[in-house]
């Protein structure tokens, strides 16, 4: 099945990592592959203790506030290409692509080779893709599509991003 979470609201990539939590939990092996993000988040600390998930970044620190850059691109290919390895090669049961909408979005990525590795997934995989702004094509191609919405956040009221909480 493909998952896809979407949307202007918090809790997409929180969606996808509870969903790797249980599936690591039922004795499942778990794939994330993280585009545009290179930092290191609380979450992905806790879910490295884990043996039966991977984790791989194919991102700087952070561009989302300046344009992306050559590097940019080239590492958010060698995540689709990591993905697309991950998707062929039998050993997970679920594989999470992380903000791979925010890399088509970017131009990190170009739609057909993001459409090509959603229909390469064999059914028995879990494929789960995250990121504001999914396309509708990548949507249409998925089994579920889930958009969640900002109706109110503390952001705006100049709370700033908190440990524990969103990173």
């Amino acid at each position: 099945m493909i998952h896809v979470y979407t949307g202007n609201g918090k809790g997409k990539t929180t969606a996808a990592l509870g969903m790797a939590l249980r599936a690591a939990g039922a004795g499942l092996k778990v794939y994330i592959c993280q585009f545009a993000k290179g930092r290191s988040y609380s979450e992905l600390r806790s879910l490295k203790k884990l043996k039966n998930i991977k984790i791989e970044q194919f991102g700087t620190t952070c561009f989302i506030r300046r344009k992306a850059g050559r590097k940019d691109i080239k590492l958010a290919q060698d995540g689709l290409r990591h993905a697309e390895k991950a998707i062929r090669g039998g050993k997970y049961d679920m594989i999470v692509l992380d903000e791979i909408n925010i890399a088509l979005h970017l131009g990190l990525l170009v739609k057909k080779d993001i459409l090509g590795a959603m229909k390469a997934a064999p059914a028995r995989i879990e494929l789960v893709l995250t990121g504001r702004y999914a396309h509708p094509e990548v949507i249409k191609a998925a089994d579920l599509a889930s958009e969640i919405k900002e109706l109110k956040h503390y952001y705006k009221k100049g709370v700033k991003a908190r440990r524990g909480i969103e990173f």
